[in-house]
């Protein structure tokens, strides 16, 4: 009988621009690795997160503009960038799988008390089915979703409220343009990928992948608050991910 995991390996960390994701990524950061493991599932854990790779590929337009080539995925905005290549996010995937294979799954030492999270946020005309149906099944077979819940609305204002300019290239501090807020992430396909269910599984590339949804509102910067919110929901998560 197969003994049950003490700790994900793999935590798909998704949602809405400025939900939480970032913020739930940096308070697991400040926990003592053995506390967290036992608290929260998560072990000695890295990141891969694809708004990176956007911005590296927002800077390559520049390079190309300033040679008066033309710019090949993004346009100038205000605070920053907005997205024009349609899929563009979506394609990410790709690098992710090649990312994950090459660093980690052919590192089985890293799964001994290691986690690792894969952030990113999709919307309308990229869908987080699309997705995450292109990872690869190796991938998902070891993998958990905390999907973090927040309303658009609620989505909108945060993003306004933690942008920093001269912070642009920042995971904390950056704020997505409000065109492509409104244009591109005041939809996306979550809730009709679960059916609206607040944990459960989702059949993905032939695998069955739990997931949970956690509520993030109130917006709360509370240790206390967040303590129990994470617990909470990950909590649910691990049973799931313990009885693949």
């Amino acid at each position: 009988m197969k003994e049950p995991a003490k700790i994900f390996e793999h935590l798909f960390v998704l949602g809405r621009p400025a939900g939480g994701k970032s913020e739930f990524i940096d308070f697991m950061k400040k926990l003592p690795a053995d506390g967290r493991a036992a608290d929260y599932g998560i072990g000695r854990f890295e990141e891969v997160d694809d708004f990176p790779w956007l911005s590296d590929a927002c800077l390559e337009d520049d390079a190309r503009e300033s040679r008066s080539e033309p710019r090949q995925v993004s346009e100038r905005a205000a605070e920053g960038y907005n997205i024009t290549r349609p899929k563009f996010r979506g394609s990410l995937v790709d690098r992710f799988n090649e990312v994950i294979a090459r660093q980690y799954l052919a590192n089985p030492g890293f799964y001994e008390d290691g986690t690792l999270l894969i952030e990113f946020a999709r919307g309308r005309d990229d869908s987080f089915r699309e997705s995450l149906e292109r990872f690869q099944p190796e991938i998902l077979s070891r993998s958990a979703i905390l999907y973090i819940q927040v309303s658009f609305e609620e989505s909108f204002r945060r993003n306004s409220a933690r942008y920093k300019p001269g912070q642009e290239e920042s995971i904390l501090f950056h704020k997505v343009p409000d065109h492509d807020m409104l244009g591109f992430f005041r939809e996306n396909d979550w809730a009709a990928i679960t059916g609206g269910a607040p944990d459960g599984r989702l059949s993905l590339a032939g695998v069955e992948v739990p997931f949970v949804s956690m509520n993030n509102e109130p917006e709360s910067t509370d240790p206390l608050v967040l303590r129990e919110r994470y617990a909470q929901a990950l909590g649910r998560l691990l049973q799931l991910y313990r009885t693949r």
